[in-house]
C-alpha cells in the first residue's frame, strides 16, 4: 500500500492529535490500559473495524493500540501482524516493524509475499546491513519464479484487492529490481561508514527543534536560519489549541554568539509577508538570486491524510511584500502535488527547481522539475522533467542548486541508499546531469535525510534534516525530522606505499589495514603496492600489510590534537614486509633469580611481540626458553618451561589469542655460546644462552583480512581477487641464530 511520503515525513503527530479529538480516546496512552477507552471494550470483530477504518484514514499511531490489543488474543494472525508492521512502517519505527514484518514472513509468506522485503527495509533503516541483505536475498530466491500471489489458482478478493499482498507481476518485477538496489545500498553504506566524508553533523539544538517535525531549513546569510515547524514540544490537546501551533509555520532563529558554534537563539515569528496561514501547513520557504521574489508552500490536508501542497510567489515592490500568489503556468498542475520550490541561476537563467507528483511525463512518484523564468517579463516556462539521469521509479525531492559549483542536491528513495532518503549531487542543470554521487556517511545514515542546503557564504558547512537517532521524538526515537548541522572538517589522509625490506621495491598484491583505538578496522587492497586512507579527527590508527609469507612493520598516526578550524593535511608513511623468518629473538627479557616472573623492564620488549603477533594475524609461534648450563638439567627444563609459560600468559593478556601459542622449555640444550672456556666459567656466554625465542610455525591464511570494503563487489567477489596460499616455514631446528637476530639477555641464571 503505497502512501503519500508527505504524510509519512510532515504529519506523523498530528493524526494522532486529530483522531483523539474526533474520537474522544485521548486518554487512552497505551494498548494495554483499556480502562478509560471506550473502543477498548468493544468486541473483537467491531474492534477490528474500527482499527481497520482508522488504519484507512492514516491514524497509524492510534491504530496500533487496538491491532496490539486484538494481537494479545490472536497472537498467530498475520493479518494482524502485518497490519501492525505496516503501521510501525508509516510512522517510521523501525524496529518493531522488522519484527513484525519477519514475523508475518514465517507465519504466512505465501499470502503476503513483500513480507521479507519490508522486513530488510525496516532492518536497513536501522544499519542491521548484513541482516538486512539477507532478507533482501531471500526475497529474491523466494520470487525468482513465482511473481505474485496472482499466479495462485484461487485467489480471495480481499487479497486481489490489495497490491502489497498480491503484487502484479509487473509491480513485483520493481520490487526485485529495488531489492537488488537495496543490497547494493547496504553495500555502500558499509564502506561510506568506513570511509566518513570530512563533516561533523551535530543536532541544531532544542532552541530550533521539538519532539514534532521541522522541515526546509535556509540559511539567511551566516547569523540566521528560517525553517518550518509546528513548534511544539508536547503532545496537543484536543480543545482549545491554537490552529497556528497545530500546522507548520515559518519560524526565524538567530545564531548566537559564544563558544558553542552553530548554536541558535530561542526563534521567533517570521512576520515578512505574512506568510503564516492557520489552514495551511506553510514551509519550504526560498528567495529568488535576487531576493525580490520569496517563494514557499501551502499544503493541505484531505481525506486519508492525503497532503496536497502548492506553490505560491510574493513579490517585494514599495517597501512591501505583495499578497502570495499561486506560481502560474500550470507550476501547480492540478490533481498533482506540487513542493519544495528553489529558485537559482543556471548559467544565465533563472530556473524554479520543484518536485512533483503529476503523471505526464513523470518517471515515477515524486520527480524533480524545473521551470525556465523569462527574464523579459518574469512569466514561467512550461515545466519540464528533470531527466532519467536524477529521477527514478520511486520519489526525488528537496531540490537545492548551488550555483557557484553548477550542482543539484536533491533527496531520493529509488537510487542505493544507506537508509530510506539519501542526499545525492549531480553536476550539470536544468535538464542534463552527470557524476551522479551519493554524499555519503555522516550526511546520510540509516535514516531519512531531507533539505540539504549549503550555507550561502562560501563555507563548507551545510545543513540537513534527518530522524537519525539523537533527534527529538515524542513516539519513537526516529519517528520524527529534526534540523541538523552539517559543519566541515579538514580534510585528512595518509597516504603510503608497502615496500620489501631486502629489495626496497614496492609490494603488489598486499592488503593495507588501518585500525583505530577502537578497533574499528579499514582495509584497502594494493594492487601495485600504494594505498591511500582518509582519516578523521580525534583518533589514533595504525597502519600495516598484510600479504602471505610476509611480516609487516606498523605505522602510527594521531589526529587527537588536531582542530576542526586546522588545514588540510596529508601524511606520508611507509610499510616494509620481510619474508617471515623461520625463528626470531627478542631482548631485554629479564626474570629474578631463580625465578619464572617477568621483571617489569621486560614489558618494553614483549610489547613488541604483541605488536607483531597483532600486526600479523595470520602467524602462529612457539616460545622457547632456555638456561645457561649451571645446575642440574631436570632444575634448568622445568625452569625454562616456567619461563616460556610467563611470557605465554603476557601475551594472553595483552589480547593474543592463546590458541596461537605455544610454551616450550628446553633448559640449557641448544646453546648459542660456550658456558665455559678453557675449563673456566664463561659469564657472558651464560647470559647469551639464557635467551627467549619465537619460531613461526605456520602462517594461517584464514586469519588474514581478505574483505576489502574499499573494492566493489561482494567477499566472494573479492576473495577471487585474493589468491591467498598458505606457505609452510623452513624446517630449522630451534636454536639456530638467524644473522642479525638479537638474543635475550637474562640477568641473571641458576
Amino acid at each position: 500500500m503505497r502512501k503519500n511520503w508527505l504524510f509519512l515525513v510532515l504529519a506523523t503527530i498530528i493524526v494522532t492529535v486529530q483522531f483523539d479529538a474526533n474520537a474522544q480516546v485521548k486518554n487512552n496512552r497505551k494498548y494495554r490500559n483499556k480502562a478509560n477507552d471506550p473502543v477498548g471494550k468493544l468486541s473483537d470483530e467491531r474492534k477490528l473495524r474500527w482499527a481497520d477504518d482508522l488504519y484507512r484514514q492514516g491514524s497509524y499511531f492510534n491504530a496500533i493500540d487496538y491491532y496490539q490489543q486484538l494481537k494479545q488474543d490472536d497472537e498467530r494472525n498475520p493479518f494482524l501482524t502485518y497490519r501492525l508492521a505496516e503501521c510501525y512502517r508509516f510512522t517510521r519505527d523501525y524496529v518493531p516493524s522488522a519484527h513484525y514484518y519477519a514475523e508475518v514472513y514465517a507465519l504466512d509468506k505465501k499470502d503476503y509475499p513483500l513480507s521479507n522485503f519490508y522486513a530488510g527495509l525496516m532492518l536497513k533503516q536501522q544499519g542491521e546491513y548484513a541482516a538486512a541483505t539477507a532478507c533482501f536475498t531471500q526475497f529474491l530466491i523466494d520470487n525468482k519464479k513465482l511473481s505474485s500471489g496472482a499466479n495462485q489458482n484461487v485467489v480471495s478478493q480481499v487479497i486481489a484487492n490489495d497490491p502489497d499482498r498480491s503484487p502484479n507481476p509487473k509491480e513485483m518485477k520493481k520490487f526485485k529490481k529495488k531489492a537488488q538496489v537495496e543490497i547494493d545500498g547496504c553495500d555502500m553504506a558499509v564502506k561510506s561508514i568506513k570511509e566518513p566524508e570530512p563533516f561533523t553533523v551535530v543536532n541544531a539544538g532544542p532552541n530550533v527543534n521539538t519532539p514534532y517535525t521541522e522541515l526546509s531549513p535556509y540559511p539567511l546569510g551566516d547569523s540566521a536560519l528560517l525553517f518550518s515547524t509546528m513548534g511544539r514540544n508536547a503532545v496537543i490537546e484536543a480543545n482549545g489549541y491554537d490552529k497556528l501551533q497545530y500546522k507548520e509555520h515559518f519560524l526565524i532563529a538567530q545564531k548566537q554568539k559564544g563558544p558553542v558554534v552553530d548554536s541558535f537563539q530561542w526563534p521567533l515569528p517570521f512576520y515578512d509577508g505574512g506568510f503564516n496561514d492557520a489552514a495551511y501547513h506553510t514551509g519550504n520557504g526560498c528567495f529568488s538570486p535576487g531576493g525580490d521574489r520569496f517563494y514557499f508552500t501551502k499544503c493541505a490536508e484531505g481525506d486519508s491524510m492525503i497532503i496536497t501542497c502548492k506553490i505560491y510567489v510574493s513579490r517585494f515592490a514599495e517597501q512591501h511584500w505583495a499578497p502570495a500568489i499561486e506560481v502560474p503556468n500550470n507550476v501547480n498542475e492540478p490533481g498533482s502535488s506540487n513542493t519544495m520550490p528553489f529558485v537559482a541561476k543556471v548559467g544565465k537563467k533563472e530556473v524554479l527547481f520543484f518536485s512533483s507528483n503529476r503523471v505526464l511525463q513523470s518517471r515515477g512518484g515524486y520527480d524533480i522539475w524545473y521551470s525556465v523564468i523569462d527574464p523579459r517579463n518574469g512569466s514561467y516556462r512550461r515545466p519540464q522533467n528533470a531527466g532519467k539521469q536524477i529521477n527514478t521509479i520511486a520519489d526525488e525531492i528537496t531540490p537545492y542548486y548551488d550555483s557557484r559549483v553548477n550542482k543539484l542536491y536533491f533527496a531520493t528513495n529509488g537510487l542505493k541508499s544507506m537508509g530510506g532518503f539519501d542526499i545525492y549531487s549531480a553536476d550539470g542543470g536544468p535538464s542534463r546531469y552527470s557524476n551522479l554521487r551519493n554524499l555519503g556517511y555522516p550526511i546520510n545514515t540509516s535514516a531519512d535525510e531531507l533539505y540539504y542546503i549549503k550555507d550561502p557564504l562560501g563555507k563548507p558547512d551545510a545543513y540537513v534534516v534527518s530522524n537519525r537517532i539523537g533527534s527529538f521524538a515524542l513516539k519513537n526515537p526516529t519517528c520524527c525530522n529534526d534540523i541538523w548541522r552539517i559543519q566541515g572538517e579538514p580534510k585528512l589522509a595518509v597516504i603510503g606505499k608497502v615496500v620489501s625490506k631486502k629489495s626496497q621495491e614496492l609490494v603488489p598484491q598486499t592488503v593495507v589495514k588501518m585500525v583505530d583505538q577502537k578497533g574499528e578496522i579499514n582495509t584497502f587492497n594494493s594492487e601495485d603496492g600504494n594505498f591511500m586512507f582518509n582519516m578523521a579527527r580525534g583518533h589514533s590508527y595504525v597502519i600495516t600489510g598484510d600479504k602471505p609469507g610476509y611480516t609487516s612493520t606498523r605505522a602510527s598516526i594521531s589526529t587527537m590534537e588536531i582542530k576542526r578550524s586546522d588545514p588540510n593535511d596529508t601524511v606520508y608513511v611507509t610499510i616494509y614486509l620481510d619474508s617471515i623468518r623461520n625463528s626470531f629473538s627478542v631482548s631485554n627479557i629479564y626474570y629474578d633469580y631463580d625465578k619464572a616472573v617477568l621483571r617489569p623492564e621486560s614489558v618494553a620488549s614483549l610489547d613488541s611481540v604483541v605488536h607483531f603477533l597483532t600486526d600479523n594475524p595470520s602467524i602462529t609461534v612457539e616460545i622457547y626458553s632456555y638456561t645457561d648450563a649451571k645446575g642440574k638439567p631436570e632444575y634448568n627444563l622445568a625452569l625454562s618451561q616456567r619461563r616460556a609459560q610467563s611470557v605465554m600468559d603476557y601475551l594472553e593478556k595483552a589480547g593474543i589469542d592463546r590458541t596461537r601459542l605455544t610454551a616450550k622449555g628446553f633448559g640449557s640444550k641448544n646453546a648459542v655460546a660456550p658456558n665455559e672456556v678453557n675449563g673456566k666459567d664463561n659469564a657472558e656466554g651464560r647470559q647469551l644462552n639464557r635467551r627467549t625465542e619465537f619460531r613461526v610455525i605456520t602462517d594461517i591464511p584464514t586469519r588474514r583480512v581478505l574483505y576489502n570494503s574499499a573494492m566493489p563487489g561482494t567477499m566472494d567477489q573479492q576473495e577471487k581477487n585474493l589468491h591467498v596460499e598458505s606457505e609452510t616455514p623452513d624446517d630449522e631446528p630451534a636454536g639456530t641464530k638467524k644473522p642479525g637476530a638479537k638474543d635475550v639477555k637474562d640477568d641473571t641464571d641458576n
